[in-house]
Parts: C-alpha cells; structure tokens; sequence
C-alpha cells in the first residue's frame, strides 16, 4: 500500500487560501499557480489547497463538513495557538473550550474548512 502524504482541500481561492495557510502555520508555500498551492508540514504531510472549480470530477461538499486537525503538547499550547490565529485574522467556530477528550479550539479557513488545535487530557 502507498504511504498517506498529501491532504487535499477544495477552495475558492488558492493563492489566497495559501496565504492564510502561511500566515497561520508559518510554512511558505513550496508551489504556487492560480490554481494549486502546496504547502509542506512540519509532520511532512503536505497540504494541497485546490481551485474547486477546475477539479475533476466536481466536488459534491464544501467546507465545514470535516476537519484538519493539528495536536499541541499542553491545553496552554491550545490557548496561545488560539490567540496567535486570531492574530492572524483566523474566524474562530469554538473557542478554547475543555472537551471530553481535552482542551481544544477551531478555527475556519477562508473557504469554511474546520482547522481543530487540541491537546489531549492527561490521565489521571
């Protein structure tokens, strides 16, 4: 079986989403076109931001209707993470709140897509 390296996101605006998506994870896109950007993160998992209207065949959702998550250490690192989005102009859906798994907030991306920071609870 080939190895999961790429997460594709369906958007309105690549070149745009791209910034947001720099700004907000510090990562320059490592390609660019009025329809693709591609960004690489730290895990190496590389982050396709896609012209929904040039994929084939046509997507059938649109953002919101699943999440990309992003685990932090500590419940702290969940509440500086969130201040630094807002920052950066992020929408936030939720803001840090303590779940039944642990401390987590969510943000949107342009386009609606879900983007969840959280730390999971220690045990006790």
């Amino acid at each position: 079986m080939t190895e999961t390296n790429n997460l594709l996101l369906y958007v309105a605006d690549p070149e745009a989403s791209g910034r947001f998506y720099a700004g907000l994870l510090g990562r320059e896109p490592v390609e660019v076109s009025p329809t693709f950007v591609l960004l690489v993160l730290p895990s190496g998992l590389a982050l396709g931001l896609w012209k929904a209207s040039g994929v084939e065949p046509a997507p059938t959702a649109s953002g919101g209707g699943s999440e990309l998550g992003f685990k932090v250490a500590r419940a702290a690192d969940v509440d500086v993470t969130h201040a630094q989005w807002q920052a950066r102009g992020a929408r936030i859906a939720l803001p840090p709140t303590d779940l039944d798994f642990g401390r987590s907030f969510v943000a949107l991306d342009p386009d609606g897509h879900r983007l969840r920071v959280y730390a999971l609870a220690e045990a006790a």
